[in-house]
């Protein structure tokens, strides 16, 4: 195998693909990078048996070959290359690597080892804008459960029907929902696992600058698996397996207080009272009077003190109390981009509501919060 690639697209591919490598004693290989080098450039894989990655990077092949090396090694090692062409040869079990006037031996296993990633056989295709996918992953990933007790939570629920996409994420005490337009006429529901969707967005935000990447992310569902495609990279992972809960039903739909109030005013607020929550709870308490025009965050924690911060808003309905965690708060309301935020809720034992205000057409965010029940 000899070929030469330039620094910074080697470099890039292997940023995409040595997050996934497995540290296994049982299979030391997982913690490769199998290369290989044909005739279309030189291919990128990592799997973890769960996920896997793949990137074809563009360069001179010379000779045909394939091995693998240490993933996060070579990453580390190429970042810290001159800007340079760089070339590649195998060795006896080891890899040549040559930059400039710095000359490397990487040992490795033999490409045999590498396990098998199949082509999948898939069903559905659809075509989604790529920024539009990546800000959706960002305004739900978080709420995914990190808790084994449920591996139907661990992912996030793609939902494919009247020519809209939905993702929602929850772990029982937080929801996320994002609506999208797509073109696709069918209807399919999916769970992908939360790590495979970290690291699609991660891919979008690696080759978002490269012109060749295009504008849309590919995504392809089979039974079992779905893959990611975005440019020269592709990711491929298990669905999970299971039925995701019907999460619709505890979302409100009558309110007896709505406020409408500016986001970072908020997000303000939140973050002050929260210095004097109880650490263990991370509680602070929201109080709207009508007659006010305000809201009000207070939180108290004995041995520090308490605080009370307030901001102006728009209040209808009547005046209502409601506790909840202020880091969920926070997560709902840095998610959205919008100058405005409009607050719902009906009493302290019901799930508070948030939607940023002025959202698109065909577009929409719902972010739903448990109460702290005193």
């Amino acid at each position: 195998m000899i070929f030469s690639v330039t620094k910074d697209n080697l470099h890039i591919g292997l940023q995409i693909v040595s997050h996934i490598s497995n540290k296994q004693m049982n299979l030391p290989v997982l913690q490769n990078v199998h290369i290989k080098a044909d005739g279309g450039g030189v291919v990128l894989s990592t799997t973890n048996l769960e996920l896997a990655t793949r990137v074809r990077v563009r360069g001179k092949v010379d000779k045909e070959g394939e091995f693998t090396v240490p993933a996060r090694l070579a990453s580390d090692f190429v970042s810290l290359l001159p800007n340079d062409r760089v070339d590649v040869s195998l060795g006896d079990a080891e890899l040549l690597v040559v930059c400039g006037d710095t000359s490397t031996k990487m040992n490795g296993i033999d490409a045999a080892e590498f396990p098998l990633i199949p082509a999948v056989e898939t069903s559905l295709k659809v075509e989604i804008p790529a920024e539009t996918f990546k800000e959706a992953l960002s305004q739900t990933l978080f709420s995914v459960s990190t808790s084994e007790a449920r591996p139907e939570l661990s992912g996030v629920l793609l939902k494919f029907g009247n020519g809209k996409l939905t993702l929602a994420a929850t772990d029982s005490y937080r929801l996320a929902e994002r609506v999208l337009p797509v073109e696709f006429s069918g209807e399919r529901k999916v769970i992908i696992p939360g790590r495979a969707l970290q690291e699609v967005s991660r891919i979008i935000s690696t080759l978002r600058d490269d012109p060749e990447s295009g504008e849309t992310v590919s995504v392809q569902l089979s039974e079992t698996q779905a893959v990611f495609s975005y440019g020269n990279a592709e990711l491929t992972t298990r669905v999970v397996d299971g039925s995701y809960p019907d999460y619709t039903q505890i979302i409100p739909t009558q309110f007896a207080t709505e406020v409408v109030v500016g986001r970072q005013e908020l997000i303000k607020a939140v973050r002050t009272a929260s210095l004097f929550s109880r650490t263990e709870i991370c509680d602070v308490t929201l109080s709207v009077k009508p007659e006010d025009k305000k809201i009000v965050v207070h939180a108290l924690e004995a041995s520090r003190g308490k605080n009370t911060a307030s901001c102006p808003a728009d209040v209808k309905g009547k005046e209502n109390t409601i506790t909840v965690n202020y880091r969920y708060m926070l997560d709902g309301l840095s998610a959205m981009d919008s100058e405005g935020v409009s607050v719902k809720f009906i009493d302290a034992m019901n799930p508070l509501l948030i939607h940023p205000n002025g959202q698109a057409e065909g577009e929409s965010y719902t972010y739903l919060v448990m109460p702290i029940r005193q």
